[in-house]
């Protein structure tokens, strides 16, 4: 049976670095992943967007609802999404039942040093630099975010590198699902 994995974190804490090591070192194994970015995706859910609560409701239902579709027919799922409100991520909990959390835990001062240096390519630049600005919305600055009250599994990414923590999330998989 299939599964979704949702990493959530603050913005720049490493959560795509991960996943795509996740699905790598999964895909070594021999299991099938599919990453859904947020990033990507607002693309084209909102090209323009302005992270109003509204506009959030609508893009994390959005996305609970691909994850369950794509676990539905079968395949297993990476969600790459921080989710900074609790309900996002329990939506997502509700509607698939092969589902878990990873919360990739740093620093908020991490976070914001990292997201300067960000090359990701779907991500928006310059997030932290926005925070406290009139209108801002950040998760953790401006919002709050918060942390999954029971997840999967929890990776430190200031303690430990991006390969060290996909290592760990990716045996966590293999274990917690049953996949061999």
């Amino acid at each position: 049976m299939s599964w979704v994995v949702w990493f959530t974190g603050l913005p720049g804490c490493g959560k795509t670095t991960i996943a795509q090591r996740v699905k790598a070192r999964l895909e070594e194994e021999g299991v099938d992943v599919k990453v859904l970015e947020l990033d990507e995706i607002r693309r084209v859910i909102t090209p323009e967007p302005t992270y109003t609560d509204q506009e959030r409701e609508v893009v994390y239902a959005s996305l609970a609802y691909m994850a369950m579709l794509l676990s539905e027919a079968g395949t297993n799922v990476i969600v790459d999404a921080t989710a900074n409100k609790r309900r996002y991520r329990d939506l997502a909990r509700r509607l698939i039942p092969n589902f878990a959390e990873v919360y990739v835990k740093a620093s908020l001062e991490a976070c914001i040093e990292r997201e300067r240096g960000r090359k990701a390519a779907y991500s928006p630049k310059g997030i932290y630099a926005r925070a406290g600005e009139r209108g801002a919305t950040v998760p953790g600055v401006d919002v709050a975010y918060e942390e999954p009250v029971d997840p999967g599994v929890v990776v430190d990414a200031e303690r430990f590198g991006p390969d060290q923590n996909a290592e760990a999330v990716a045996a966590w998989i293999l274990d917690a699902f049953g996949v061999s």
